[in-house]
């Protein structure tokens, strides 16, 4: 079977096993590129070996001049597809372990300009309170006191916030073991504040989603860190000519801001990692079970408050 259709069938066992969209687009888009790398040199799908895939390492990393976690992200994405393979007997072994194991394991510990810190709470109030576009308020306050992955941002509906509770249940994804977050009133204040504009502006969109694009579809990852992007570098965070890491801001630094000033407030360690709904990976953390109503009342006494206006 030719590779193309190989892929098409992949993709749709993808969907089959519940991925995200945002997902199974990664796979999509990272395949094709290998794909056209096999064909270009008359490689087919069952020849690949350890001398291919080191080629199309080297081509990703010079003739494409991807950083290291897109090449990972690449190699992963190759794996899944040749996981799938082998459960359907079309090939014998999955070629990528090894080259993974031997060329890319060590990829986020490879030096940088130092190592990020956390911007200040005053900083952060400066970054929220300069935006004045009321959906993008909300959403960056939303990221700095949830903590919340964008992917998992754009999935969220109306429907899926607990107003009595303070709460947002999210929706499920493979990176997340707790799906139930918590927010405070300055949050609950500035998303109350954007679904009411929202309904001012677009009225009854037929849409459930909480943050929406002026052609009143979900918006996309693209279009967050642009905004996010273009906000912190208005107010000095984000230098995107810079190679220093603590020169850029992105969507995924309120994830390591709210994770720091959870920490330096003295939350414990596992109710932070409940929060964060990191992955559970030790058979003790399946038995730790967190009351729910105390790591609610820890969160609103640890999470910095912003001033927001």
């Amino acid at each position: 079977m030719a590779v193309d259709a190989l892929i098409t069938n992949f993709l749709f066992d993808c969907e089959l096993r519940n991925l995200t969209s945002e997902s199974i687009v990664n796979y999509r888009s990272n395949l094709r590129i290998f794909s056209s790398f096999l064909k270009e040199d008359n490689i087919s799908i069952e020849d690949v070996g350890c001398k291919t895939l080191k080629s199309f390492l080297s081509y990703l990393k010079n003739d494409r001049d991807n950083s290291m976690k897109r090449v990972s992200n690449y190699f992963s994405a190759i794996s899944s597809f040749y996981d799938y393979l082998v459960s359907e007997d079309i090939i014998k072994g999955n070629p990528v372990p090894p080259v993974r194991k031997r060329y890319l394991r060590n990829y986020k510990k490879e030096p940088t300009n130092g190592n990020r810190t956390a911007i200040s709470v005053e900083e952060m109030s400066m970054l929220l309170n300069s935006i004045l576009d009321p959906q993008y308020k909300a959403i960056a306050t939303m990221f700095a006191k949830t903590g919340i992955r964008r992917g998992e941002l754009i999935r969220l509906d109306v429907g899926d916030i607990n107003w009595n509770e303070l709460s947002i249940t999210l929706k499920p994804c493979a990176k997340r073991s707790n799906r139930k977050v918590f927010f405070d009133d300055e949050c609950a204040r500035l998303s109350k504040r954007w679904i009411n504009r929202r309904e001012q502006l677009y009225g009854d969109t037929g849409s459930t989603a909480l943050f929406i694009s002026k052609k009143r579809t979900r918006l996309q990852r693209s279009q967050i860190t642009r905004k996010i992007n273009q906000y912190a570098q208005n107010v000095g965070l984000h230098n995107p000519k810079s190679k220093r890491l603590d020169d850029r801001f992105s969507p995924h630094y309120f994830r390591h801001w709210f994770t720091t000033w959870l920490l330096r407030n003295d939350m414990r360690r596992e109710y932070v990692k409940e929060l964060r709904g990191d992955v559970r990976r030790e058979a003790v953390d399946l038995y730790n079970h967190i009351d729910c109503e105390d790591l609610r009342k820890q969160y609103l006494a640890c999470i910095p408050q912003l001033g927001i206006v």
